[in-house]
């Protein structure tokens, strides 16, 4: 192993974290074990500093749980699982891209509910929106929770049900829920939506892809700090 070189309040300078952080790391078992002195300080070694780098970078590129994630798999040895991960995210970054363009496509062909069998003639229940929209029925509960949506009662059993309109906007957050943050600014596009103003709702679908292709970026940055990580722990200095 390689020799502890390094404190923890080194480490924290070097990466611009406090101790605290690298600690809860620690706790997580995202790094390897940290051997202690005789007085049973950490002594980090290039080893831990790689390991630290390469949380931080994950962390920019992915959401905690799935770098965590990848760092345990590291950890335990398990590179093949971190990186077919890694492309599990990237594919459903691929799949978000894909459907971002798919419904801004529909919305200038202002046929935005054209997959759907139904012609909507009718309202129809929360479980037929959220097949439609590809999202769970308790995500549009929150959503109608939020002020996004309105629906309508079934006066024979008073179940929810929603119209063509208030579907089209649950197609819409769908795709920009990971993009767009701020409720006001989800209900402002949704207002546009209704009246159908085309170069505000293009601007914002603009914006999401451009943060998709971000995102892209940054999980494609983070790539070379897992591989000298990988390389590390597999073949360590001894």
């Amino acid at each position: 192993m390689d020799r502890p070189d390094y404190t923890p309040k080194q480490i924290a300078d070097l990466l611009q974290v406090s101790t605290t952080t690298l600690r809860r790391y620690e706790d997580q078992g995202l790094i390897p074990d940290v051997p202690r002195s005789a007085s049973r300080r950490r002594g980090y070694t290039l080893l831990h500093v790689q390991a630290f780098r390469t949380i931080r970078a994950l962390l920019k590129a992915y959401d905690f749980t799935t770098a965590y994630d990848m760092m345990r798999h590291i950890k335990a040895g398990q590179t093949e699982k971190a990186m077919w991960l890694m492309n599990e995210q990237q594919f459903n970054l691929q799949e978000e891209k894909r459907r971002v363009e798919s419904v801004i496509k529909m919305i200038r062909d202002s046929n935005l509910t054209k997959s759907m069998q139904s012609s909507l003639d009718a309202p129809i229940t929360i479980g037929e929106a959220a097949k439609v929209a590809g999202v769970n029925a308790s995500a549009i509960r929150h959503w109608e929770k939020e002020g996004l949506i309105q629906t309508e009662r079934n006066l024979e059993n008073g179940y929810r049900v929603f119209n063509k309109r208030e579907v089209e906007k649950i197609i819409v957050i769908s795709s920009l829920r990971k993009t767009v943050y701020s409720i006001d600014r989800m209900k402002e596009l949704l207002h546009n939506l209704d009246i159908r103003n085309m170069a505000s709702l293009d601007k914002a679908f603009r914006l999401a892809l451009e943060q998709l292709d971000h995102r892209l970026v940054v999980q494609f940055q983070a790539m070379p700090e897992v591989m000298e990580y990988m390389n590390a722990i597999t073949s360590p200095v001894t």
